[in-house]
């Protein structure tokens, strides 16, 4: 349905460091990059877009990622960890979601839900 989506971000830097590693686990990388964002995606197809705003975080949105298998969410929430992300919810299974929702959710560093699932 989307085609990408953008966050804005106030540590470009930090940012890169912890989507390269929750991202990695699910297949995708890092596209692009400038001193004013970067793009991250399957490789050449950047859908994932984070654009340097100075000021306050504005974090807020979530983002679920779809993963390949549940070792893949376990990475993605301990390598997000490493990264600086914040537990929101370690990797397991949320039946409340329905009987096969398998997810780990994190805090990147603006404050962003950020999801991997696998149903």
């Amino acid at each position: 349905m989307y085609d990408h989506i953008g966050l804005r971000v106030a540590d470009l830097d930090a940012s890169v460091r912890f989507y390269t590693a929750v991202l990695a686990p699910l297949g995708f990388v890092l596209c692009s990059r400038d001193d004013s964002g970067a793009g991250f995606g399957p490789k050449g197809e950047p859908a994932l877009w984070l654009h340097l705003h100075k000021g306050k975080a504005q974090g807020g949105a979530h983002i679920a990622f779809r993963a390949p298998s549940h070792d893949a969410i376990k990475t993605f929430h301990t390598e997000g960890l490493k990264a600086g992300g914040k537990d929101n919810g370690a990797a397991g299974h949320r039946e409340d979601y329905s009987p096969t929702y398998y997810a780990a959710f994190l805090l990147d560093p603006d404050g962003n839900n950020v999801e991997a699932v696998s149903t």
